[in-house]
């Protein structure tokens, strides 16, 4: 299934950079991946709960596609953790040297399957949850008609399998998973040797770019639709128009949260990725201590390291970024909000947006 010649390559490379890894990370400990782990378990655990809680509601109806995305967001990130953070505290208890923890190079192959099948999921259901919401906005009654709760399940599943089906290439001959600077983890090789590796890490980049832009697209088209909306509606006051007003708002609130976190958790990755593939560089080169090395290189490399340990942040950041713009940010942006925009007029400044019990309470 794997490389056979995988095991003896990360070996040797592994004891080639452990003493550089221990000098590049010398200042990170095991508190440092722990830590990050037991944060985005708790924290992903707690938006399941949370969501699965106001998924059960009556008045909840409405937003059952998006509640279902956004649990999904969650389940993904929660399973990303569970099952690369406990190989890279082992590495670090093992002082870094991966072969001690992976002498058959096969934990490696999974380790870089699971950084890609739980990388560019969450790239995936973010998209779908900003298309969903425009549809919503953009065409109510075709979306009332058609987006079931079942059509979303099928949706989330089949994003599911395209990304295993993806990340499983290397099985195949196309692409390769390696051993990574500073030998503490495993992910796509860059390596112009093979063409595959070429093509797969590139596939890789471009897809997770191409993501962030449909987020980025269809949350800019629904902000358009929303104001539109709001100046429609500068003379009604009536119980529905609010409730469709908070609704709105508090779902462009997290969808523009969820975008921001995405971007600049991931883009600074994608970007560098693809510099090192037009750069004809690879990580898995990075040798601080060689002469053949240039400084051009070493920076891209020690930003390569960045960008994926900010990557990783994403599982940690996306379930708070739900919390705590809904629990603590919200009510203030609607004030602000209703001060600023057109929406303030005298009529409406008469009867302001109030956020109701329901929306006091988190994910309710």
């Amino acid at each position: 299934m794997w490389d056979p010649n995988i095991s003896s390559v990360t070996r040797s490379w592994s004891s080639n950079v452990t003493s550089r890894g221990l000098e590049c990370g010398g200042s990170v400990s095991v508190a440092f991946p722990l830590s990050m782990m037991i944060t985005g378990l708790v924290g992903n655990a707690l938006a399941m709960l949370l969501i699965y809680k106001s998924y059960k509601k009556k008045e909840s109806k409405r937003k059952h596609s998006f509640l279902l995305c956004i649990g999904s967001l969650a389940l993904t990130d929660f399973t990303g953790q569970l099952l690369t953070s406990p190989i890279v505290i082992s590495v670090y208890l093992a002082k870094r040297q991966w072969s001690k923890v992976d002498s058959s190079g096969h934990l490696c192959n999974f380790f870089g399957l699971s950084m890609t099948m739980f990388g560019l999921c969450p790239l995936f259901i973010a998209s779908a949850m900003a298309i969903e919401r425009t549809l919503a906005i953009r065409s109510p009654h075709w979306y009332a008609s058609h987006m079931r709760s079942k059509a979303t399940i099928t949706v989330l599943l089949c994003i599911w399998g395209a990304v295993l089906g993806f990340a499983l290439m290397p099985t195949i001959g196309l692409g390769q998973y390696t051993l990574q600077w500073p030998g503490t983890w495993c992910f796509i090789s860059t390596d112009e040797k093979s063409p595959g590796n070429i093509v797969f890490a590139t596939t890789f980049a471009s897809l997770g770019l191409l993501s962030l832009g449909t987020t980025f697209i269809c949350n800019l088209v629904t902000i358009k639709a929303l104001v539109t909306r709001c100046k429609s509606r500068v003379f009604s006051a009536s119980k529905a128009n609010k409730q469709w007003e908070r609704i709105t708002m508090e779902t462009m609130i997290q969808l523009m949260g969820i975008m921001c976190v995405l971007v600049a958790c991931w883009s600074p990755l994608l970007v560098i990725m693809l510099k090192m593939i037009l750069n004809h560089t690879s990580v898995e080169k990075c040798d601080p201590s060689s002469s053949m090395q240039n400084a051009e290189q070493q920076k891209d490399c020690n930003f390569f390291l960045m960008a994926i340990r900010l990557a990783s942040l994403n599982q940690i950041l996306d379930p708070w970024v739900y919390l705590l713009l809904r629990q603590i940010l919200l009510r203030k942006f609607c004030q602000v909000a209703n001060a600023v925009s057109n929406c303030s007029i005298d009529g409406h400044k008469e009867h302001p947006i109030i956020l109701s019990t329901e929306l006091r309470k988190p994910l309710a």
